[in-house]
């Protein structure tokens, strides 16, 4: 959330509300440090995890002010219902990161390609020209890192 909401904040749409980016960055998960990470891998009908995710932010929002537990509430619908285009970039931004995590962890395992998975799971996912632009370049120091592992066409070379 930390990563997404300052990837927002360095935005450079002006047709966004930066402000209200990083907001809905910074609510967009919270119901996880409760439901956990729900993905589709774990065949959880959407409504149900909908239902739970909701839950949660009730409950973490309950000791908050009415205005605040309101403000917050709002944004997490406004980044699941994707009813703007703040949000819909900001999904956007949950992508990239992810994948730049997935990145990370095969640079310090050294081990390129093995969370193809994820990169494979985001294809054709992306519209904003700058998060086009920035897996685009994650996409290619990857390539290069996966090439650089591979062996060469000329075989192996002869041990001396």
């Amino acid at each position: 959330m930390y990563r997404m909401a300052v990837m927002a904040l360095a935005a450079g749409d002006a047709s966004l509300d930066k402000g209200r980016c990083v907001r809905l960055a910074l609510v967009h998960d919270m119901a996880e440090c409760i439901v956990g990470d729900i993905a589709p891998a774990d065949n959880v009908p959407k409504e149900e995890k909908h239902r739970r995710e909701e839950a949660a932010m009730q409950e973490l929002t309950q000791l908050l002010s009415e205005d605040l537990r309101k403000e917050i509430y709002e944004l997490w619908e406004e980044y699941e219902n994707q009813s703007t285009a703040e949000a819909r970039f900001v999904k956007e931004l949950d992508r990239c990161e992810m994948l730049l995590q997935a990145f990370e962890y095969e640079e310090l395992e050294k081990a390129p390609g093995r969370l193809q998975d994820f990169f494979d799971s985001t294809a054709g996912k992306f519209a904003h020209p700058e998060i086009l632009q920035l897996v685009s370049v994650i996409n290619k120091e990857r390539n290069q890192q996966i090439a650089a592992c591979q062996p060469h066409s000329g075989g192996v070379p002869k041990q001396l």
